[in-house]
């Protein structure tokens, strides 16, 4: 595997904005408002399962599991608490402030739908974020 060059920590911008279009991609091809995804795929035929709908839940199954338990490594339980409460807060403020309607469910489900993205995204990256603000470096395994 390839090692980050010397004096970085492998993470910039395009990195974030790579680990957020997957989260976009798993997150809305899973569920979303418009009616295009796993969700309402299955329930069009009554949840009847096939082999190529299994094989797709199988995989969206593997991206969420990848996503979450990374996150869950990175942020732990008062992390994953506080960006919900920062993107749930930033939420709140669009409706405050009118740029969104409070009765538009659609509107907001998308909100939410990209607000968790952003708690993901940043799950994936907050290993890398950490040891550019600290010096330390997250280690699940030690190679003898």
């Amino acid at each position: 595997m390839a090692r980050p060059p010397k004096g970085k920590d492998g993470l910039d911008l395009g990195g974030f904005l790579a680990r957020f279009g997957a989260a976009l991609v798993l997150v809305f091809a899973s569920y979303n408002p418009s009616g295009w995804s796993y969700f309402h795929w299955l329930s069009r035929d009554g949840f009847a399962i096939d082999p190529l709908k299994a094989l797709a839940g199988i995989v969206l199954i593997i991206g969420w599991v990848v996503f979450i338990r990374a996150t869950m490594r990175s942020l732990g339980w008062l992390g994953l608490v506080l960006a919900a409460a920062f993107f749930g807060t930033l939420i709140w403020l669009v409706v405050d402030l009118g740029w969104v309607p409070a009765g538009s469910v659609e509107v907001l489900t998308y909100l939410i739908m990209v607000a968790l993205c952003a708690v993901l995204a940043t799950g994936m990256s907050w290993s890398h974020v950490r040891a550019r603000l600290t010096g330390q470096r997250d280690v699940d395994e030690v190679d003898g």
